[in-house]
């Protein structure tokens, strides 16, 4: 009989590293740990600029190390931890050593291209890495996977999609998968008409009916973007082709996401939109752990609707399954323009619909040669930022 977590934690913690601590992800990691303070021993600790918080939690979990990616911060963060017997670093260099130290586990929830060396590094060494980081598989899947398979490493999927597709899938019966099906709660703007989507301000686009999340991710859901996103994730973490991966509108989104087998079965996976149940998943595995997500009840939600997505008002998931369809750099073409164009959305530089505009002129104008190495992904990245830019530059104005 396979022990659980707590009976194997009496024997041996399972020691974790938490890259980005203090982010969305992070600190919902960091809840589950202190739910569990027996069964985990915390290695080191992550964040980028919020020392108070990264303190906080420092304090409460005891890691070996707590590092901000500003060094800016590092004075103030040294003097928050004074006396605590915890190690204290900075700056990016900081980080990926972090990652560098033997932890079974590691949380890969850094935002954006600064999580790729990192991530890249507990690759390398074997470690089982809860992936919540996007930009791994979308702007360098071929070389994460490269890494992944030469070094024997476990990667887990975070996002609540991919999460469900993990627990669902058969690996034994990889080749009898029909279809994958990624399920996208629409947004705040699943009716909204076009000509009022010319209208959407900052604060509208930030507010997700069904989960709590970041701003930048909050704005992708909007727009669809999340979901072409994840999309390409799916392909490099469950060796489907893109035709087989397809995306249904669910805006219950108590359905995460489906697997569908050649004899007509279909199996979801389901629960309260609360990130710590996936995260749970991946923390406690290959065993399941206790979650305090809220526990679902399908007779007092009573109705769930599905239907397709309207690719004409969010033509963001038709520039990712094209990005997919054109290979190498493409897809980390999409990813940077669409962060410069989030980025600049939230400054209020540009419309809400400008964001795909400003994607799919990227995608048109930079080179998307073959991507072999980090610097390869890096250099493709720079790139298409820079004409991202220069689209943004044009787009500005009144609007």
């Amino acid at each position: 009989m396979a022990l659980d977590i707590a009976t194997k934690a009496a024997v041996q913690p399972r020691s974790v590293t938490i890259l980005g601590s203090t982010g969305s992800i992070g600190r919902n990691t960091v809840d589950l740990l202190l739910r569990q303070p027996n069964s985990f021993r915390v290695e080191a600790l992550t964040g980028n600029c919020n020392v108070a918080l990264l303190a906080e939690q420092a304090r409460a979990l005891r890691p070996r190390l707590a590092v901000v990616a500003d060094e800016s911060r590092y004075p103030e963060l040294k003097k928050e931890l004074s006396g605590s017997g915890v190690e204290v670093a900075a700056g990016r260099e900081a980080v990926v050593e972090a990652a560098n130290r033997p932890a079974e586990w590691v949380m890969s929830s850094i935002v954006g291209t600064a999580g790729l060396q990192p991530t890249l590094n507990a690759v390398r060494r074997g470690a089982i890495v809860a992936l919540a980081n996007k930009e791994c598989l979308v702007s360098a899947g071929d070389v994460m996977l490269n890494e992944v398979f030469r070094s024997g490493a476990v990667l887990l999927p975070v996002d609540s999609e991919h999460n469900a597709i993990f627990q669902v899938l058969d690996v034994d019966q990889a080749q009898h998968i029909e279809r994958i099906i990624l399920t996208a709660s629409g947004g705040p703007f699943l009716r909204m008409s076009a000509e009022d989507m010319a209208r959407v301000t900052c604060e509208q686009a930030v507010d997700h009916p069904n989960w709590s999340m970041g701003a930048k991710i909050s704005v992708d859901s909007a727009t669809m973007m999340n979901k072409g996103l994840e999309l390409i994730e799916a392909f490099y973490l469950f060796q489907v082709p893109e035709q087989r991966i397809e995306v249904l509108v669910h805006p219950q989104s108590v359905v995460h996401s489906m697997v569908a087998y050649v004899d007509g079965s279909v199996l979801a996976q389901m629960g309260t939109p609360d990130m710590r149940t996936p995260i749970a998943v991946t923390l406690g595995w290959p065993d399941r752990m206790p979650a305090p997500a809220p526990r679902l009840s399908l007779a007092e939600i009573g109705t769930l609707s599905f239907e397709p997505p309207d690719t004409g008002r969010f033509p963001c998931l038709r520039l990712a399954r094209e990005a997919l369809q054109m290979g190498g750099a493409a897809t980390t073409i999409l990813n940077a323009a669409n962060e410069v164009a989030v980025h600049s959305f939230l400054n209020r530089d540009i419309g809400f619909l400008d964001i795909v505009r400003v994607v799919e002129d990227t995608l048109g104008r930079a080179p998307k040669g073959p991507l072999e190495t980090l610097d390869d992904v890096h250099s493709a990245d720079v790139s298409a930022r820079e004409l991202a830019r220069e689209c943004v530059s044009r787009l500005s104005g009144p609007h």
